[in-house]
């Protein structure tokens, strides 16, 4: 497995990926709903790139991209030590690694960046990766009462951060 950064060329694998995760339901993305041409997914690549405020990072496993984090960082001098995060990992590779990888890689980044608070949401039902998250060293801060409307019904939102 590769940890590297998100590149132009990527595109397509890239647009490829994002529909299989957000299939999983609990993404920001209803699935199917995301609806990004070539052209404006590479824009924005090249924006990320071009932004020393923001991190993206590719987990790629024999030449095929499976997972992601990204990292946000505030633009202000207030808030500049803090990044919030987006992390998603294909399916079929959850439970093999790839999720660790990609937050040790980026827990690297921030150290080296100066950014001492990370945080991230995960929507309040998806165990799995809160589970995930606090193994990485999350803490649970609080929860966002009806953030989301999922299938016509509200859920919940958890709050995480983690200091580096």
């Amino acid at each position: 497995m590769k940890i590297r950064e998100l590149h132009v060329n990527d595109t397509e694998p890239f647009i490829e990926l994002n529909k299989k995760i957000d299939d999983s339901g609990y993404m920001l993305y209803d699935p199917g709903e995301r609806q990004i041409t070539a052209d404006k997914q590479k824009k924005a690549i090249m924006q990320i790139s071009e932004d020393e405020s923001m991190k993206f990072l590719v987990a790629e496993i024999d030449g095929a991209l499976t997972g992601y984090i990204g990292a946000f960082r505030g633009k202000l001098n207030r808030n500049k030590h803090s990044a919030y995060l987006v992390l998603g990992v294909d399916e079929i590779h959850r439970g093999k690694g790839v999720a660790s990888r990609l937050f040790n890689a980026l827990f690297a980044w921030a150290e080296n960046e100066g950014v001492s608070r990370l945080e991230l949401t995960v929507i309040k039902e998806n165990t799995p990766a809160f589970n995930l998250y606090k193994k990485m060293g999350f803490v649970l801060e609080g929860e966002k009462v009806h953030s989301l409307m999922i299938d016509g019904e509200p859920v919940n939102e958890y709050y995480l951060y983690k200091m580096i």
